[in-house]
């Protein structure tokens, strides 16, 4: 029996894996494509695939190995309707679980500790864990959701660049250089906007953060509205005698300064990163199936 393991963060950038021995050491890396699988299940499965098979050849294993090792997805979305389900069971592993990014991102940063934790990337989403029991909420999607996500960031700037084209709010300089960046074209933008990606919208983050921090009144707002989101999100987990708040992903260190002062105190740095938490599952997964096989 191979005692083998790879969790997989399935990003919606990128998709990385990594292969473990049963004792949880990592042998093997891989980086595929982005896999939110809201909005393209089917290249989403490839690349999920495809991490796991440049992991394995990183590690020095064949490619057919894939099929004797145990497997714990983590993606965004995996609480909708049937997206995990449908992804599980075309998965090529010996045995395979899809489960929310969340899930993956509570585990590296806390291991089994009680504690909250929000990842903010092209998404966004939360999960607790209090005396053993999860709570996840969020990541829902940046149409309906993902509040404070990159992707939420550049809508709302677009968003807030026509509504200073119209007049109906003031402009500043960052609506101003979008407008610029469109040949101050308005229907250029809802072209955009009618084809982009969560990840085209998330491009915009760092222009947004870049501006709010040299006082641009738009991005300003636009950074405290998503501040004030993500308190709203940790107020509806936070409970007397949380150990822990652990903001994970690449916006997590921009929005510190713009939290409300009362959650700074429980900030706490994360022990590992979303892609070990998934191989930590992984190998408990892998362990679990070895227990029954006895």
């Amino acid at each position: 029996m191979t005692e083998l393991a790879i969790g997989i963060d399935g990003g919606g950038t990128s998709c990385r894996a990594a292969i473990a021995d049963r004792n949880g050491t990592i042998i093997g890396r891989g980086k595929s494509g982005p896999a939110n699988i809201l909005s393209d299940l089917d290249n989403s499965l490839l690349n999920i695939v495809d991490s796991a098979r440049q992991a394995l050849r990183d590690a020095g294993l064949a490619a057919e190995t894939i099929s004797s090792v145990a497997a714990v997805v983590g993606v965004a979305g995996a609480n909708v309707t049937d997206y995990g389900q449908r992804i599980e069971k075309a998965l090529p592993f010996a045995e395979g679980r899809v489960v929310t990014d969340a899930l993956i991102a509570l585990q590296g940063a806390l291991g089994d500790a009680d504690g909250i934790v929000g990842a903010f990337g092209t998404g966004s989403v939360y999960n607790a864990r209090k005396e053993g029991r999860l709570n996840g909420i969020g990541g829902w999607g940046f149409v309906v959701g993902d509040q404070a996500s990159g992707a939420r960031l550049g809508r709302d700037l677009m968003e807030r660049s026509l509504l200073a084209h119209d007049g109906v709010r003031p402009a500043s300089a960052i609506t101003e250089a979008v407008m610029a960046e469109y040949g101050n074209d308005p229907e250029r933008i809802v072209e955009f906007a009618h084809s982009a990606r969560p990840t085209d919208f998330a491009r915009y983050a760092p222009v947004v953060f870049d501006y709010a921090m040299r006082g641009d009144a738009v991005a300003v707002g636009i950074v405290t509205d998503a501040a004030t989101a993500i308190g709203e999100s940790l107020e509806a987990l936070l409970w007397p005698g949380c150990p822990s708040i652990c903001l994970l992903g690449g916006l997590a260190e921009a929005y510190e300064p713009w939290l409300p002062q009362r959650y700074r105190p429980l900030l706490a740095k994360p022990k590992n990163d979303a892609l070990h938490g998934a191989v930590e599952l992984a190998v408990k997964l892998l362990n679990e199936r070895q227990r029954g096989a006895a």
